[in-house]
């Protein structure tokens, strides 16, 4: 991507909403004070995106709560029962039955005081950015914090209560869509979105994380591929720890493209979890901030080529507070209002004052983002070819080729697609 003369560069006068989903409820999102899943990344990110003026003259969807009848298009009564009397008194009162069948009061997902309106506010949020592109208001939204996407219909799982972009994409089913791409890039497999979904024809759910054997939750094998007429609408790319953005985005570009081409969505949602990053440190992924932007910009095309612009970006995962996740979030919310931010802009002084002061022990980043290279050679078939110069002693390069053949063989003649052939 070449540099900007400035900052940010304004969105076109397209007449196209865009908007961004935020209440300064998520915050209450707080499992404990020592838990990874801290608010502050939220509340640093929309600081950051403030103080580069990207949020000027946009409009700022403040959304309800999730209401019950909402959250039952995915979650079982007894669960939202579960949530509701589990944060209305205190932790250690919680029987112990609870945790053993909805996953709560676990040390992953730790009781805090009023969860439930907590977890409801952000399933709001995404349940109105979908409205908000259902309506024909927007063509684009973002709420930096949705994303849950482990919550399983009767129990907690990996900090998420509920899943609120299974609730959208139900609510969005509903509604007037019955075909939907749902694409998942954090480090963790979206395996409570690809649950709610895996026999359902209508929706595809692709998720890039890395791979099972070394990451909880030791799920999104190349062979899952969706069960019954839904057979080869999941999508999994699992990537070895270590892998860097050129060997990502080529993982990247060697699956999705074609597999949402294929599909014809009206509509593209993407988890933009910031754990692939290379400093998180609950994931072994190698992604910089640069990669994660290159992402965001990639899934944007895709929904300008194929979903007639509609595009809902979620957060989710994400535990460099500091460095990482207000970066690169901030870098999601200017891909979604077309303000795209120089890399080698520099945060602002009171935002690294904030930061600081919040975690004095990290210290801020002084530009946006990291001087990485992000150039990628394409994939082109089985073992490449002489004139990419892939060759079979790279063998990082041979390890993502693999991971990509492997899914591109389970999924892709399900589709109508020939896995070895690199223009499909």
């Amino acid at each position: 991507m070449s540099a900007r003369t400035g900052p940010v560069e304004e969105a076109p006068a397209s007449g196209v909403g865009r908007v961004v989903v935020w209440s300064p409820d998520y915050l209450s999102y707080r499992w404990s004070p020592q838990h990874p899943m801290n608010p502050n990344r939220l509340e640093l990110t929309m600081d950051l995106a403030q103080g580069l003026g990207l949020m000027e003259g946009v409009e700022v969807v403040r959304p309800d709560a999730a209401s019950d009848v909402e959250l039952l298009r995915i979650h079982t009564p007894a669960y939202v029962e579960a949530v509701k009397h589990a944060g209305s008194r205190d932790a250690g009162d919680l029987p112990p039955e609870v945790a053993t069948r909805h996953g709560l009061g676990t040390e992953d997902n730790p009781v805090f005081p009023r969860m439930h309106e907590a977890s409801a506010i952000l399933a709001g949020g995404t349940l109105a950015a979908a409205q908000q592109i259902a309506s024909g208001h927007a063509r684009r939204a973002v709420s930096i914090g949705g994303g849950m996407h482990h919550a399983m219909a009767d129990w907690a799982s990996g900090f998420c209560v509920y899943n609120d972009v299974a609730i959208a994409i139900s609510w969005l089913l509903d509604n007037g869509f019955d075909r939907i791409a749902y694409i998942d890039i954090d480090a963790h497999h979206g395996d409570g979105v690809q649950h709610a979904f895996f026999g359902d024809p209508r929706v595809l759910t692709i998720s890039i994380h890395q791979h099972p054997a070394t990451l909880w939750p030791n799920t999104g094998w190349s062979s899952e591929i969706g069960a019954g007429a839904a057979e080869g609408t999941a999508i999994n790319l699992p990537v070895l720890p270590g892998t860097v953005d050129s060997l990502w985005l080529r993982g990247f570009h060697a699956v999705v493209p074609a597999a949402v081409a294929a599909f014809r969505p009206q509509i593209v949602i993407s988890q933009c979890g910031a754990d692939n990053h290379r400093e998180d440190p609950l994931a072994d992924l190698a992604l910089t901030v640069d990669g994660q932007r290159a992402a965001y910009l990639a899934m944007r095309d895709l929904a300008d080529r194929y979903a007639e612009g509609r595009w809902l970006a979620v957060g989710g995962g994400g535990y460099g507070l500091v460095r990482v996740v207000p970066r690169s979030w901030t870098h999601l919310i200017a891909s979604v209002l077309d303000r795209e931010i120089d890399l080698g802009t520099a945060t602002p002084e009171a935002w690294r004052e904030k930061a600081h002061a919040i975690v004095p022990s990290v210290d801020p980043p002084t530009t946006m983002g990291e001087a990485a290279d992000t150039s990628f050679m394409r994939w082109d078939g089985p073992g490449g070819t002489p004139e990419t110069g892939v060759a079979s002693t790279d063998r990082a390069l041979t390890r993502i080729d693999s991971a990509v053949i492997a899914t591109r063989r389970a999924t892709f003649p399900l589709l109508g697609l020939d896995p070895e052939d690199p223009r499909d």
